[in-house]
């Protein structure tokens, strides 16, 4: 569920021609200087959680005192004033976007504001720098950081054992880490400042998931995995004599120094087979408790055991819910924990048990006897010891509907992590692919009662945005996501209750709408095919993406691509992923072959005119002026890596984010782009409401502006740039996406890999107006010929003229019809409140002249279809503004493929209106 896209797309250097076709280069028009800076308020879009926790780890002497590791999202530390978890590394910037991947973290049980994480995100290429060790001395407010010479793995497989990272609990100056890839064990004496190889560590690991994979992500060699203190064997201010270390092979899996490192040893009578994930100590009973599976996970485990190891004995005693002989262990063991308030109470999970569920155990006496947290009855049905309240996070029911034996929610799934409050035995935690849930009343299971299980995610926001888009009317925003598809945000601060569904993708790659008619929007993504042989990676919603229906698809295809909307919403051009661009007009019912572009082109649409089309590939640039039905070559010699976007209200303006080969602008239809000088690498780019007096929009974009990186906003066409967001706020991994919002001045919406959706307002004084001629931001290529197509200055989403018509009515509607085609047309209806008081809640009636009837309608609800139609209001509606205000719905209604007749008269609430 959480096998992520890397950034290798995102990462590519593109190189730039010096003398490329099409593109000129910006003579400066200002001596360069150090980009200002506009302070601004950031925080996340509410979703909590949406990917994978590996590691819960309390502090064993402070209470209350938590910390959480992501796979991409980076660290997080528990507010025990509010239950919710604040980001730690938001300070990573671009440069160590791999820093977000956190392979293990450790919390001081000497000094409590002493934290650690090694972090580092791919052990490949992927990744382009070594690891590095954190350290921190006020609980992760402030961080220092150490080198590896090797990189470190927080989103590899395996990233789910441990922890590699721990500390001495009686000499809290000495630290061991677990490395990855065959580096061995390493050890810091100063408290994590310096770092070094322990020589005589007789074990490097030797299991690697698929050492024949091609994409060489699982073949790597996962290492030495966790690292356990012997408490009991130091004293306060001494090194700790005893330390067992577990390792990633099925044969040697732990070994143990009696003698503070001196020397090490294999354990002797330890169990083969199998590799431990955990190793916990009991350091009341002197008990060693591993949890051991046949893969090092966390998406996989078919076999595992759980085994007891006596410390002052030397015995092994296999405690196996159930053993890896039996025939109902389809699984491995992962999770472990001890109820340090009752020691021989412990707990372990599945790795992993897919279906029909994730399963725990409980025991009350050292492993001898095990409760399990559902029991099967008759089958399919079962008996459960929990109950499940997701009402905080509706959407973790993924909106599906399963047969017994399966129930929604589930459990989770990749249980690595499952802890126990080490000073309340009610309270536990465990991480999931998706968030992390618990319950506070756990002790419960041991009297016969159910648990309840929550959502315990709150501030924890760990999703992969594919793509945003802010519509001028609405919900705010609407989001594309990986591995949970996406969200329709009525609410930026409220956890949405659905994700998308109908069809339901797991990761939605491309989101758009029809700029002159939102309610029309467009969402492309993938899914298992296998799974759902009959579903469209394609979507369609005509009311704001409340709901979603599916048209057909060409055949073979298996992954979103890129897909737009023409700018009235009656077609769409679709790039899917490995497959020929093709177009549709109206919702997908069939689909034609696009000529002349390529495969795997970003496609988007003319922001104005419904006939334009645009596409990207390999430093082309490409226009279609036949709503898709073909392509032609324009600019030539861009960046061959690069993002796009047109800008509404301006037909033929586009903005081309060239990764490392800078931002460049056309106004001419793509025939020829200019570079704006400014800019040293552009990642992408959007647009928002425009400035107080300025004609055009502002323009945001997470780039490089005079040296420095960061996330910029121009208020004059690039002319110049401020500095939006500050070293404490740099999200590691950013760049895929970015928009303003149309609505509100300055609001942007940032799309992050791993720590979710961020939107940022202004918190400085509101801007003086600006003039209304601004100086040019870029110089034109001489060379650029006038389009064929006309152009409009209007960035209005309504196609009423400008002026109002005279009237004494208090009321105007205008009527338009967006396009018609066989059996069917989409219209568009605008009421203007001509009053001097608000109007709130309203119907509007008129009667077709040729038997035309609603079919369907967003922005209001037709409570009579027609042919004596009416339509009253939807719930974000219903409210139209005095002396001016105005409302917009739209719809699809048949009609006779003869005479498509306009009404000539409209009621509002029982009154006429003046028609425009």
């Amino acid at each position: 569920m959480r096998n992520r896209s890397t950034r290798v797309g995102v990462l590519v250097v593109a190189a730039v021609a010096v003398a490329a076709v099409g593109v000129a280069v910006q003579t400066a028009v200002r001596p360069a200087e150090a980009a200002a800076a506009d302070p601004y308020a950031f925080k996340n879009v509410q979703i909590e959680g949406g990917g994978f926790v590996p590691g819960i780890i309390f502090n064993q002497s402070q209470a209350n005192l938590v910390y959480a590791r992501t796979d991409i999202g980076g660290a997080y530390r528990l507010d025990p004033a509010t239950n919710r978890w604040i980001p730690l590394l938001d300070w990573v910037g671009q440069d160590n976007w791999g820093w977000n991947g956190v392979a293990s973290l450790a919390t001081d049980a000497v000094d409590p504001n002493k934290v650690y994480a090694a972090v580092g995100m791919y052990t490949n290429s992927w990744d382009p720098n070594n690891g590095a060790i954190l350290r921190s001395s006020d609980k992760g407010a402030t961080w220092q950081s150490t080198a590896l010479p090797f990189k470190l793995g927080g989103n590899m497989p395996g990233r789910g054992m441990g922890e590699r990272l721990a500390i001495d609990p009686n000499k809290n100056s000495i630290l061991y880490f677990g490395a990855p890839s065959g580096n061995g064990l390493w050890r810091s004496t100063d408290s994590g400042v310096t770092w070094a190889k322990v020589s005589n560590f007789p074990n490097v690991g030797n299991y690697a998931q698929d050492p024949s994979d091609p994409n060489q992500y699982l073949t790597d060699n996962q290492g030495v995995v966790w690292v356990t203190f012997d408490k009991r064997t130091g004293t306060a201010g001494n090194t700790t004599q005893t330390i067992y270390v577990g390792v990633a092979d099925k044969q040697n899996t732990i070994y143990r120094t009696t003698n503070g490192g001196t020397s090490w040893e294999r354990v002797a009578g330890q169990p083969t087979g199998y590799i431990a994930h955990k190793g916990v100590l009991d350091t009341s009973g002197g008990y060693l408790y591993i949890a051991t599976s046949d893969t090092g996970g966390p998406y996989d485990g078919g076999k595992g055991d759980v085994w007891k190891y006596a410390t002052a004995t030397g015995t092994w005693t296999q405690i196996s819910p159930v053993p890896s002989s039996s025939s109902d262990d389809y699984f491995g063991y992962s999770g472990l924990t001890i109820d340090r308030q009752k020691p021989n109470t412990i707990m372990v999970a599945t790795q992993v048990s897919w279906w029909p569920d994730a399963i725990f155990w409980r025991s009350t006496d050292g492993g001898a006897t095990w409760t399990r947290i559902w029991d099967w009855t008759s089958y399919p049905n079962r008996s459960f010891r929990y109950k499940m309240d997701v009402s905080r996070s509706p959407w973790l029911t993924f909106g599906t509907n399963p047969q017994p034996p399966e129930v929604t929610p589930k459990l989770g799934w990749m249980n690595e992590s499952l802890e126990i409050d080490p000073f309340n035995s009610n309270r536990f935690m465990y991480g999931t692919g998706a968030t992390i849930y618990g319950s506070t009343d756990l002790t419960t299971w041991d009297s016969g009662g159910q648990i309840t299980i929550k959502p315990m995610a709150p501030g924890l926001e760990e999703t992969a945005v594919l793509d945003l888009i802010s519509p001028p009317t609405g919900a705010p925003l609407v989001s594309g996501l990986g591995d949970i598809a996406g969200f329709r945000h009525t609410n930026l601060d409220a956890v949405p209750s659905m994700m998308f569904t109908a069809p339901t993708f797991t990761s939605t790659t491309s989101l758009d709408y029809a700029e002159l008619n939102p309610s029309v929007m467009v969402r492309a993504g993938n899914f298992t095919d296998a799974d759902r042989p009959n579903d469209s990676h394609a979507a369609f919603s005509t009311d704001g993406g409340a709901n979603w229906f599916q048209g057909s698809e060409p055949g073979g295809i298996n992954e979103g691509g890129t897909i737009s909307a023409a700018a009235d919403g009656s077609r769409f051009v679709w790039a899917p992923k490995n497959s020929a661009v093709v177009y549709s007009v109206g919702f997908g019912n069939s689909w034609t072959q696009s000529s002349g572009i390529p495969q795997n082109a970003i496609v988007e649409s003319d922001r104005v005119n419904s006939s334009i089309f645009y596409g990207f590939s390999g430093g082309t640039f490409y226009v279609s002026r036949n709503g898709g039905v073909s392509f032609t070559a324009a600019a030539s010699g861009l960046p061959s890596t690069a993002l796009f976007k047109a800008v509404p209200g301006v037909s033929g303006e586009i903005w081309l984010s060239g990764k490392t080969g800078g931002l460049y602008r056309s106004t001419d239809f793509g025939t020829s782009f200019t570079k704006v000088s400014t800019v040293q690498a552009a990642d992408a780019i959007g647009f928002g409401k425009g400035a107080p007096g300025r004609p055009n929009l502002a323009v945001f974009m997470v780039g490089q502006v005079d040296g420095k990186k960061g996330v910029y906003r121009s208020d004059d066409n690039a002319a110049s740039w401020v500095r939006i967001n500050d070293d404490q706020h740099q999200y590691g991994n950013i760049g895929d996406t970015i928009t303003g919002d149309p609505r509100i001045y300055g609001r942007v919406y940032l799309g992050t890999n791993g720590r979710g959706i961020i939107y940022g307002d202004r918190t400085g004084a509101p801007p003086s107006s600006f003039s209304a001629s601004p100086s040019p931001s870029v110089s034109r290529s001489s060379a650029s010929p006038s389009p064929s197509v006309s152009t409009s200055p209007s960035r209005s989403a309504s196609s009423s003229p400008s002026s109002s018509p005279s009237s004494s009515a208090g009321c105007t509607v205008t009527y338009s019809v967006a396009g018609q085609w066989g059996g069917a047309f989409q219209g568009a209806v605008k009421i203007t409140n001509r009053g001097s008081s608000a109007i709130n809640g309203w119907t509007l009636t008129w009667t077709y002249p040729n038997g035309q009837v609603i079919q369907q309608i967003w922005g209001g609800v037709a409570t009579s279809p027609g042919p004596n139609a009416s339509v009253s209001n939807a719930d974000y509606t219903r409210t139209i503004a005095a002396n001016g205000g105005t409302v917009e719905f739209g719809f699809i209604a048949s009609w006779n493929n003869s005479t498509n007749g306009k009404p000539s008269t409209f009621t509002l609430n029982g009154a006429a209106c003046a028609v425009a």
